[in-house]
């Protein structure tokens, strides 16, 4: 019994040290200086036992794990000071947005399509990792709500549409640590711990006016114990491409969240948008497909999409931050009657008026993420953020339009492209997890 089990651990940390010795060796750590961060984070998740793993054939099969739900966080409510590993998991976003994404997301915008490359860097960045808890090789080992406020954030000052694509697997694990019953997240997460190829997103909008997410045309049945989705989804990130999606349907009178695995019963068809053009939004028809429910009977429905809407505020203000970061240089730069416009009061007074607004929204979000992740309620604190996301984010994008006059309305310069991806978070309802 000895000899095995010290064979097991050897094995476990052999693995580690593979893993760790494969990503030192690309090139991506020293383009963006990650090599630190990621081989720290690297080695602590590797502490904790790698489990060795098998080639996947984007297949999901059931394995005996223990039941992944990490525990609350015994905290300070609303605490601003951040944790050295919450410090330099920002570090390591905001360079990968600055000098990756935000270099793509012209091209990706303009031909409407996620960078294939993007994956590989995803891989490299090691984002999943921090989903997945650390008995499946992550580094999550209990509810990380305001870290994941806090990624999505810095994500998004590169590209908000991009980030949306690469959040959607990373959000799509976080919901199944947090809800997923004992049978689902054997099968999905240890699945996801052992194919980084495998993509997941999620299908919660629907095409019909004044949309509510709480009162659902998509309607699921129970037959012979199995249950089964008919209806329609749309702006569906990367749709086309995802392998698992958690779709939202009615079930008895009540809004529910099922898994459903890629499936021939599903079509799918292009369902271009203003914005989130490089996240290839996509409607699904769901005909007679074969689901599994989510949760168990702790199940909220209403708090799965609260965090959702979380991270789109999220995305929101880390694309703000863009477009004021973006509007002082320009007006710094661009100079009328002999001077710098950023000299008008009416310029300075409205770039100010951004940067309050962003603190603003910012200081709502974090409110309702410490909340959430003390386990206390914050419907009322997620609801006020939301509306004050999807007011004043419009307000800043259209005022970045404004600040460059006609070169605002160019794709010359990204304030356009910014302009048409906030108007997304007054949309859009859930989608991401945090």
């Amino acid at each position: 019994m000895e000899f095995a089990m010290s064979d097991m651990i050897n094995k476990a940390q052999g693995f580690g040290l593979s893993l760790i010795t494969k990503i030192a060796g690309s090139d991506v750590l020293d383009q963006l200086k990650l090599r630190k961060f990621l081989e720290k984070s690297l080695y602590q998740g590797s502490k904790s036992g790698f489990k060795a793993i098998s080639t996947a054939q984007k297949t999901f099969k059931t394995s005996s794990i223990d039941h992944q739900r990490l525990p609350k966080q015994n905290k300070s409510i609303f605490d601003l000071s951040l944790t050295e590993e919450q410090t330099m998991t920002r570090e390591a976003m905001s360079r990968f947005a600055q000098d990756v994404l935000m270099q793509i997301a012209h091209d990706a915008d303009h031909h409407a399509r996620f960078p294939e490359e993007l994956w590989q860097y995803l891989e490299d960045l090691g984002l999943n990792y921090y989903a997945l808890p650390e008995s499946l090789g992550g580094v999550a080992s209990e509810q990380n709500i305001v870290s994941n406020i806090l990624i999505a954030e810095d994500l998004a000052q590169g590209d908000f549409s991009l980030s949306a694509g690469l959040l959607s697997t990373f959000s799509v694990i976080n919901a199944l640590t947090r809800w997923g019953s004992e049978s689902t997240q054997s099968k999905y997460l240890t699945a996801f711990s052992e194919d980084p190829n495998l993509k997941a997103t999620f299908a919660t909008q629907e095409n019909t006016p004044a949309f509510n997410p709480f009162k659902l045309k998509t309607q699921a049945t129970l037959q012979n114990n199995h249950y089964f989705l008919s209806g329609e989804k749309t702006l569906v990130i990367l749709g086309e491409s995802a392998d698992l999606i958690l779709v939202t349907a009615m079930l008895d009178g009540q809004p529910e969240v099922f898994i459903v695995e890629r499936d021939p019963t599903i079509s799918i068809k292009s369902a271009p948008a203003m914005g989130l053009k490089a996240a290839q939004t996509m409607s699904l028809y769901f005909d007679h497909t074969p689901a599994v429910l989510l949760g168990d009977n702790d199940f909220d429905y209403s708090a799965f999409i609260d965090l959702g809407s979380l991270m789109w505020c999220a995305m929101a203000v880390g694309t703000c931050e863009a477009v004021k970061s973006y509007c002082i240089a320009y007006a710094n730069d661009r100079t009328a009657f002999g001077e710098p416009i950023s000299h008008r009061q009416s310029v300075a007074f409205m770039i100010a008026d951004m940067a309050i607004e962003i603190d603003a929204m910012r200081m709502l979000i974090w409110n309702a993420a410490s909340l959430a992740e003390a386990g206390q309620a914050f419907h009322r604190e997620a609801y006020l953020a939301r509306l004050l996301c999807a007011e004043k984010s419009m307000r800043i994008g259209t005022d970045g339009v404004q600040l460059l006059g006609g070169h605002g309305f160019t794709k010359e310069h990204p304030v356009e492209r910014w302009y048409r991806d906030l108007r997304a978070t007054a949309i859009l309802h859930s989608g991401l997890h945090a």
